[in-house]
C-alpha cells in the first residue's frame, strides 16, 4: 500500500503545510493590525503638526 519513503514525504508536506497556516494567522492577526495602526497614528501626527504649524505663522 504505502512505503515508508511516502509517509515521510506526506508527512513532510503537512508540516510545511502547517507551519504555513500559522504564519499566515500570525501575520493576519498581528502583523498587518500593529502595521496599520501604527502607519495610521503616524498619518494622524503629521496632520496634526501640519495644522499646527499653519496656525502658528
Amino acid at each position: 500500500m504505502f512505503e515508508f519513503d511516502q509517509y515521510l514525504g506526506f508527512l513532510a508536506f503537512l508540516t510545511i503545510l502547517t507551519i504555513g497556516f500559522w504564519l499566515m494567522m500570525f501575520l493576519l492577526m498581528f502583523v498587518v493590525p500593529y502595521w496599520l495602526v501604527g502607519n495610521i497614528t503616524e498619518l494622524l501626527k503629521e496632520r496634526r503638526a501640519k495644522k499646527k504649524a499653519l496656525l502658528d505663522s
